[in-house]
């Protein structure tokens, strides 16, 4: 299967720059609505009536729909065209928003956050796609996957400030209607910009393997998120578990049987991309889970303001700036193995200093140092993980490859929060009266050094798995068709 333009090819240099930035702007707005509630969750609760696990579906609705359907979208981006269906995900996106700006009732937001997950999973890979078929050669690719890398990472940081700054001066629907405009330009602007795209042989989509797949992520999470709620002894619990476990067993029986799987087996033979996506669902189900916890902690337990909170998280976008500026040059001084597992040790030991914030801690002595190093290890990470996940996509899989690693950022997203906020809920129940926020602090505490743990793990899977020269990562982004295992 190859990849054939379906209008005049795209001028050099300016418009291609161009169509980068309005790419990427619909990447920020993206990644932003991953985190962008967790500054306005205690808000949300108030107004609406959220129980306490039961707000993180507010969360974890949006990972699941936007990692759940992001293959099959994937796939449709690659058989229908790549620009079309990253029009039609950003206007379902804008309308999605629209709804739950408006919603008066906590299963509208929970139902709009769904939607908007699933018009991210049409934009997201449709958009990569884009850009990897817009810059083919292998450093040109490379320095575009970093800005990509980039505007993400800082589209999760923003929307901490961003909600932080809406919520506390106007309302939390703001941080929903705020993305309107920025569809609208979206829309209006890229047909002038990008050329169609698509694959020229036929195909079909896998419905099926879709529907299975996400059926199982939704069991999975919401079993978890209930044993935080009410404990092993639920039999909800074992009831949706065992339907993960099912729905799981049947995705896997139809990818195996089916001729066109939602993803070829041969496109997971490269053995950088597996463990670039496995490392990659280590570090998001860590580090939105962090984001989470964290802003619940500042406003719950700190008893900081939703502006005073936003505020705080700015030193973390800065972390994250140096450390993407310092990301490609360690990758070429050190190789890649050694430059991610440092970026992974990192990130976790930041982690463990953010675990030790005490009620009585102030933001500079407790707070800001584990962000700090936090922050600076998550900028480490993203580009190279991004440049490896990619590497070896062609016109052929440019979706599929996109689309992989958007499912598993927003997965590992889906599960870290569900596994984790279960943990701090379970561990910071107060055993008495009066003992409120030594047990939320425990909790917290608890979450994050598991979050730190699953770092520790992707670091030991990085260092055994990957090989042990000192290849820079773009020179492991050939567009031939030839994978690298």
């Amino acid at each position: 299967m190859t990849s054939a333009p379906t209008t005049a090819p795209v001028r050099p240099t300016a418009r291609r720059g161009l169509a980068l930035v309005v790419l990427c702007c619909v990447q920020f707005m993206l990644v932003l609505d991953d985190n962008v509630v967790s500054v306005a969750l205690p808000s949300i609760r108030d107004q609406l009536g959220f129980s306490a696990t039961g707000l993180a579906w507010v969360a974890n609705a949006y990972f699941l729909a936007f990692g759940g359907l992001l293959l099959l979208f994937g796939r449709m981006a690659d058989l229908l065209g790549r620009r079309r269906v990253f029009l039609l995900g950003v206007a379902l996106f804008g309308a999605a928003s629209l709804v739950c700006g408006l919603a008066q009732e906590p299963w509208q937001l929970v139902a709009g956050r769904f939607v908007q997950g699933a018009g991210a999973a049409m934009a997201s890979p449709a958009a990569l796609a884009l850009i990897a078929l817009l810059f083919p050669g292998p450093e040109e690719r490379a320095r575009a996957f970093g800005i990509w890398g980039g505007i993400a990472a800082l589209g999760g940081t923003m929307g901490l400030v961003i909600s932080g700054v809406l919520t506390g001066l106007a309302s939390w629907r703001w941080i929903f209607l705020i993305n309107l405009p920025v569809a609208l330009a979206a829309v209006a602007l890229l047909p002038r910009l990008v050329p169609e795209s698509r694959a020229v042989d036929g195909g079909r989509l896998d419905v099926r393997g879709a529907v299975l797949g996400t059926g199982a992520l939704v069991s999975l999470v919401y079993g978890l998120l209930r044993i935080g709620e009410s404990g092993w002894a639920d039999p909800a619990v074992a009831a949706t578990l065992g339907a993960a476990v099912l729905l799981a067993a049947a995705f896997v029986v139809v990818e195996a049987r089916t001729p066109e799987p939602l993803v070829p087996a041969s496109f997971l033979a490269s053995r950088i991309r597996a463990v670039a996506n496995g490392s990659t669902l280590l570090f998001s189900a860590a580090m939105y889970a962090m984001a989470f916890l964290l802003m619940v902690h500042l406003q719950t337990v700190l008893g900081y303001r939703p502006l005073t909170a936003g505020i705080a998280y700015l030193p973390f976008g800065a972390g994250i700036l140096a450390g993407m500026w310092l990301s490609s040059r360690a990758v070429v001084r050190f190789g890649v193995r050694p430059a991610l597992v440092g970026s992974f040790l990192i990130t976790a030991a930041g982690l463990l200093l953010l675990s030790g914030v005490a009620p009585s801690d102030g933001y500079a002595s407790g707070v800001l140092p584990g962000m700090l190093v936090t922050s600076l290890g998550c900028g480490l990470s993203l580009p190279a993980l991004t440049v490896a996940a990619l590497t070896g996509t062609t016109g052929e899989n440019a979706g599929i490859g996109s689309a992989v690693l958007s499912s598993v950022q927003q997965v590992g997203g889906a599960v870290g929060v569900a596994v984790l906020v279960a943990l701090a809920t379970r561990h910071g129940d107060a055993p008495a009266p009066g003992e409120s926020l030594r047990a939320a602090t425990e909790g917290f505490s608890l979450a994050l050094t598991a979050a730190a743990a699953l770092l520790a793990l992707g670091a030991l899977l990085i260092a055994t798995s990957l090989g042990k020269n000192r290849e820079a990562l773009p020179a492991e982004a050939p567009t031939s068709h030839a994978d690298r295992p």
